[in-house]
């Protein structure tokens, strides 16, 4: 009977986990760029003294959904999406090189040029910092020009470009932060190839419909699988109150 408890046991806390998956990316359905995290789970035996008749269910990052958002038009002149396969290099809250798929740009008080989220994007040399301007102008390239402060709406100033980067998705993995980065720990080569559209953002690629689905799945299977620690336990006084008798 504790086989029964042991094996229901730990798919309930696999469960519980898989919920708290499912959970982040509802809350993240409205986000812009994000890439929905997926979550899988494998029986491995549970080694030790005596005969391995345990086994224990182990989760498995099954890594993310890499599957393109849907493209929403905001006609706002710092949003960019990118068409296609690639990611928009940005730097992390501890000075690395990470990658994103969010294009919401905006400019801070120091003309520093961030995501919504405010992590500073990279350009040829470090992050992008934009001096004074009346017009700018984001390239399919990752171009930025300016028009400077005072000057002729028919000049345009290159200032720098944003690094666009595609290395292939197999090479990707996310981190605790929601941000994604070469397996290897290495930084990405900028590609040229990788192209992005103005006045448009990306939207999360997390089907709310289907989330909210399996999140009432993974609470039935919980209630399932709580349910059967409790039948093992009256089976086992049951079976107890039969040796008693004898």
């Amino acid at each position: 009977m504790d086989r029964l408890g042991y094996i229901a046991m730990t798919g309930a806390k696999q469960s519980m986990l898989a919920q708290g998956v499912v959970s982040n990316n509802l809350a993240n359905a409205s986000t812009t760029g994000f890439r929905a995290e997926l979550l899988g789970a494998t029986s491995a035996p549970v080694y030790g003294d005596g005969y391995a008749s345990r086994v224990n269910v182990v989760s498995s990052g099954a890594g993310a959904d890499f599957s393109l958002g849907p493209i929403r038009s905001t006609g706002r002149q710092l949003d960019v999406s990118i068409q296609g396969q690639g990611w928009i290099a940005v730097q992390d809250a501890q000075g690395g090189e990470a990658y994103s798929r969010a294009g919401d740009f905006k400019l801070d008080a120091f003309g520093l040029m961030t995501t919504g989220s405010g992590l500073p994007v990279i350009g040829e040399g470090g992050p992008v910092a934009i001096p004074p301007h009346s017009q700018l102008v984001v390239g399919r390239d990752g171009t930025i020009s300016i028009v400077p402060l005072g000057q002729a709406s028919s000049t345009l100033a290159v200032v720098d470009r944003v690094k666009l980067v595609n290395p292939g998705n197999t090479l990707m993995e996310r981190g605790s932060d929601g941000l994604f980065r070469l397996a290897d720990g290495q930084e990405a080569e900028a590609e040229a190839s990788v192209t992005l559209m103005s006045g448009t953002l990306e939207a999360s690629n997390v089907n709310a419909a289907g989330s909210l689905v399996d999140m009432i799945e993974l609470s039935r299977l919980y209630e399932m699988q709580v349910k059967m620690i409790s039948t093992a336990k009256d089976d086992a006084d049951a079976a107890a109150q039969l040796m008693r008798m004898r």
